[in-house]
């Protein structure tokens, strides 16, 4: 069709080249440009100051002019042909090149290029339509030759309809036949292993439209995929992986198929491979399996996901592949049954590894995984580098990875001494200083920042070198001003324990009380237990943002109880009308705020002005009573208390205490209380960070203020 277009197409240039050619004999060789694409150039006008020839050089004039116009004429009418229908030139006939610069199309080929694009698109046209017309015809045939009982036969018919999948015309044509898609997937299942190679073929091709992905999934076609991820042609495993990604990213209801016909179960072991555009379609295959559903989480976790994908973050360096198998363990790590099983495997080490690459969205998914994980963590060792990596990135401007480094620190230094110490010589008491400088109102940074800092304050070999550090770096203000208005509890609660660490160090004292951490702590103390007070049921816990007012209530009490320990602090908070609170939460029913109002109580008792407060708001009762209390230290800071309380009071009284004491606290063994002689002492030891439990002997705080 296009040799007999292109024959009668050079028959009219013919003609018309026939026309100029008389055109020019009669008019004098001058041609009108219609054929020959020639441009009409008007002669300059004669004036009376023109100047005249002879007769005789116009002569030779004339005839020189005439050669040079016929020359350029024809170049012209050639450039023209050439440059918008250059099938019609002649064999070995070109036109005189006008280009002088390669870069710099000349105007003719500027004004060509419509007319090849419309001829170019015309000639697609003409052949989509023929492929759809071919497919359309042969269809039907095809169909039932897939269904033919002879696997030759069957064999044959799929080539074909594997080749004519390659046209995107056939392949429409294709995919609107559901008859002819189910015969292919029945095809698929063949056991001639080059019949399946190609019925794949065209599945994986049918799969990159909408309609074909629909007519794949109609035709049930997504059980005989999973089917074949077991077939050991390698080309029938490619096809099929890449059919169902395709199908489960834009396929509704493809997950839950897939789902259904064990795909998980067939998915997972084939994290064995060692191709790794292969593991990379799988393994976003895994993640959008599992993205919100908990049972798939646990079939991947049951047949080994973990390991193999740990395994492939520890050894492969192909960005994609990393990238999509950081992502199934992102998602995987917030599952509780999945994230020991990776943390077991190395997955904090085999993250930990790319922290420091140039992909920042591979950064980014190994930073969040690591900080799901990190609560699981806390015991793992071989964690020395990602800590110190974990430091560095706390100077990142990036909120997100400043945000994933506080909240990794923060659970891995909780009651590991060895992770504290390393953090600490690491400089992550000042970068943790800065990043909550940096952060401000920011409570996703602020919380775990406070959090580690709270842990490397307290509670191993370098705990004092942290509290001091704190204030060197000029981190008392800071923390200090996280106590005001508006309150984001988590972030207060966090700063209360951080507060009561780093009174634990005398030098801490007058800087804490110069930033104002006594009258914060007192306001917010106060708010707690009034919003506890509102419910008027011990059955009822106040919450606020996820956290106990009770909470806030012990941790207040209990940072004033460590800074009381300052004689000018200690008159501070007596002067703000503490004692009657202090003496009321005695009768509280959470245990702890017990424990820590009898221990800021025995504090404030060493003045003899607050013993007497203590005393006139009726504190000896309850103290009583709390001397028999199974905890040891709600016991011992009880007695303390009304030793000291008891100091001015009859000897009669103080005989009665002193029988009371003896029978509550020495009823094991009545000799001890004998040896309780000599001045009063305080042991100050360091406390928990995580927990609050006394450390201080019966003993130390029974012997006698002088």
């Amino acid at each position: 069709c296009r040799f007999i277009k292109g024959n009668i197409f050079i028959f009219f240039e013919a003609d018309g080249a026939m026309k100029v050619a008389e055109w020019q004999h009669t008019y004098y060789s001058s041609d009108s440009g219609i054929q020959s694409g020639a441009t009409t150039v008007r002669e300059q006008d004669e004036t009376e100051n023109s100047k005249r020839f002879p007769a005789e050089n116009s002569t030779v004039i004339i005839i020189c002019s005439f050669n040079m116009d016929g020359q350029y004429t024809l170049t012209r009418a050639q450039r023209v042909r050439a440059a918008m229908f250059p099938e019609t030139l002649v064999e070995g006939e070109s036109p005189l090149p006008t280009q002088t610069d390669p870069d710099q199309p000349t105007n003719v080929q500027r004004l060509a290029e419509p007319s090849q694009l419309l001829k170019t698109a015309i000639v697609h046209l003409i052949n989509y339509q023929d492929d759809a017309e071919l497919a359309t015809r042969a269809v039907p045939e095809l169909t039932k030759l897939l269904a033919d009982e002879d696997q030759v036969v069957v064999n044959k018919a799929a080539l074909i309809v594997n080749q004519l999948t390659r046209k995107e015309a056939s392949r429409r044509v294709l995919m609107q036949s559901p008859q002819m898609v189910a015969a292919v997937v029945r095809a698929l299942q063949s056991g001639d292993l080059e019949t399946s190679r190609c019925a794949a073929s065209v599945l994986h091709s049918l799969s990159h439209q909408r309609e074909g992905l629909l007519a794949i999934f109609k035709s049930g076609g997504i059980p005989t995929l999973v089917r074949m991820l077991s077939s050991p042609m390698e080309s029938v495993l490619f096809y099929s992986i890449t059919t169902l990604h395709n199908l489960l990213l834009h396929q509704e209801g493809a997950k839950m198929a897939v789902r259904l016909a064990d795909g998980l179960q067939r998915m997972v072991p084939l994290l064995k491979k060692t191709n790794p555009k292969f593991l990379a379609i799988t393994t976003d295959c895994l993640q959008l399996l599992s993205y919100g559903n908990q049972e798939s989480k646990l079939i991947i976790l049951a047949n080994n996901g973990p390991e193999s994908l740990v395994f492939i973050m520890r050894n492969y360096n192909y960005e994609k592949l990393l990238w999509t198998t950081s992502r199934v363990l992102k998602v995987l790590s917030v599952c509780p049954s999945n994230k020991p099983a990776i943390v077991d495997a190395g997955g904090m080490q085999a993250l930990g590894q790319h922290l420091t690459g140039s992909s920042q969205r591979l950064i980014q998914n190994c930073l969040w995984t690591l900080r799901n994980l990190s609560d699981a963590a806390t015991k793992q060792e071989g964690l020395d580098g990602l800590l110190q990596i974990l430091v560095t990135q706390l100077g990142s401007d990036d909120l997100n990875m400043l945000t994933c480094a506080t909240g990794i620190l923060s659970n891995l230094t909780c009651n590991n001494a060895r992770n504290k110490a390393l953090v600490c010589q690491s400089g992550g008491v000042e970068a943790l200083i800065h990043a909550v400088l940096r952060a401000g109102q920011k409570e996703d940074v602020c919380e775990p920042a406070v959090c580690a800092l709270r842990h490397l304050t307290s509670r191993h070999t370098h705990a004092e070198l942290a509290q001091n550090a704190v204030r060197l770096h000029y981190g008392i203000p800071a923390i200090t001003k996280l106590l005001g208005q508006p309150y984001y509890w988590p972030v207060v609660k966090a700063t209360v324990g951080l507060i009561r660490n780093l009174a634990l160090c005398p030098a801490n004292q007058a800087p804490l009380r110069e930033a104002g951490a006594i009258p914060r702590l007192v306001n917010l103390l106060l708010k707690a237990h009034q919003d506890t007070q509102r419910l008027g049921s011990s059955a009822q816990q106040t919450y606020q943002d996820g956290v106990r007012m009770e909470e806030i209530v012990e941790g207040c009490t209990g940072a004033l109880h460590i800074l009381a320990r300052d004689p000018i602090n200690r008159g501070e908070i007596a002067s703000m009308q503490t004692i009657p609170l202090f003496v009321q939460l005695l009768y509280s029913y959470v245990e702890n705020v017990k424990r820590v109002s009898a221990g800021v109580l025995c504090e404030l008792a060493l003045d003899k002005q607050s013993a007497e407060l203590i005393d006139a708001e009726g504190a000896s009762a309850p103290l009583m009573e709390l001397l028999h209390s199974p905890n040891e230290g709600i016991a011992t800071y009880a007695a303390a208390v009304l030793f000291r309380i008891s100091e001015d009071k009859s000897s009669d009284y103080r005989k009665r205490v002193s029988v009371e004491l003896t029978h509550s606290l020495f009823k094991h063994d009545p000799t001890a209380w004998e040896m309780v002689s000599g001045p009063l002492t305080h042991t100050h030891t360091h406390t928990p960070d995580e927990s609050h439990l006394p450390h201080t002997s019966h003993t130390a705080l029974l012997r006698k203020q002088p």
